[in-house]
């Protein structure tokens, strides 16, 4: 079975350069022939999965950050070629969706399991999504990180904090499962997956196979209560903020009236005033841990924080 592995050098806080024969022959291990290439630019990840699929590869493995797996991701949309992830960005949303390891070791062992399910993905205006697409201040700050030279979690705070202070609500009007909504809202995300990353849990209940996308409306509230709605994403109880409207739906319509930011799956994108939001069922393979738990408030987000703590400090003897 052959497999594509694509690496972004530059994802996340580390180069991966040097861990490329690793990776090599740990998936030679488990029984894959696998070819790497690394990716230079934006759409590098795009091309060379769109040719691994014209090529019959049994799946592409993407190493590197959400918007390597974004890119990787959509050429492999309606295909048989499945998709492989090995988590090295600063955020890595849809591998902690599904609860892929962060450490890498362990998110090879993912992919030699061989367990392939098929997953939802999602467009805004026939762009895919994975993982989340969004308009208003998580876009913001999207483009503010984007602007950063330095990466990581802190970067990406730092990025949040200096957006907040001065982000102010814009109006939309939201067309969704027979619903037509108009207000000032301090976002609006199409939720895939139920995180942006980092277990910051933005639609906990999410599903990735049920056909449907969790269309969330944070209202526009105050600067206490929007401060205390990253609290809630932490801790898995934002479901029960006041701020929260969700909507589960197939398709939708986003209509902006400013010029706001919008991001797919944490990058940055330019959009026009009127999206059209469509969730398409089962369209994309991915390689997926064979257990799966149900997501609890509290315990969820506690458990995940202290795997993530493990692997931060047994991840250099990981691949020895």
């Amino acid at each position: 079975m052959k497999l594509l592995l694509i690496v972004n050098p530059a994802s996340g806080t580390r180069s991966r350069l040097a861990l490329i024969p690793k990776l090599c022959h740990r998936l030679n291990k488990a029984g894959y022939e696998v070819e790497a290439r690394l990716t230079r630019g934006p759409g590098d990840a795009t091309r060379f999965a769109a040719d691994a699929v014209k090529r019959g590869f049994y799946g592409v493995v993407a190493c590197g950050g959400d918007g390597t797996v974004n890119e990787t991701a959509r050429a492999l949309c309606g295909t048989s070629t499945a998709l492989g992830i090995i988590p090295t960005g600063s955020g890595n949303g849809l591998a902690r969706h599904l609860e892929i390891p962060v450490d890498i070791a362990s998110s090879i062992k993912v992919i030699a399991e061989n367990n392939i399910v098929a997953c939802d993905y999602g467009t805004a205006n026939g762009q895919p999504f994975f993982c989340t697409f969004g308009v208003g201040f998580d876009a913001a700050v999207s483009e503010r990180f984007a602007r950063q030279k330095r990466r990581g979690l802190m970067m990406y705070l730092k990025s949040a904090v200096d957006e907040f202070v001065k982000y102010s609500p814009e109006e939309y009007t939201i067309e969704a499962d027979g619903q037509v909504i108009t207000e000032d809202a301090f976002l609006v995300v199409c939720c895939n997956a139920s995180q942006y990353g980092n277990n910051a849990f933005i639609a906990p209940q999410a599903s990735i196979t049920d056909g449907l996308l969790d269309l969330t409306i944070v209202h526009s509230g105050n600067l206490i209560t929007r401060a205390l709605l990253g609290v809630d994403m932490l801790t898995g109880f934002i479901g029960k903020n006041a701020l929260i409207h969700t909507i589960r739906t197939r398709s939708a319509t986003i209509r902006r009236h400013g010029r706001g930011s919008s991001h797919i799956d944490g990058d940055p994108t330019q959009m026009p005033e009127t999206i059209d939001i469509a969730c398409h069922p089962g369209g994309i393979r991915i390689f997926s841990p064979t257990r799966s738990t149900r997501f609890r408030p509290i315990f969820t987000p506690m458990r995940l924080a202290m795997r993530d703590f493990f692997y931060s400090i047994t991840r250099f003897k990981s691949l020895r």
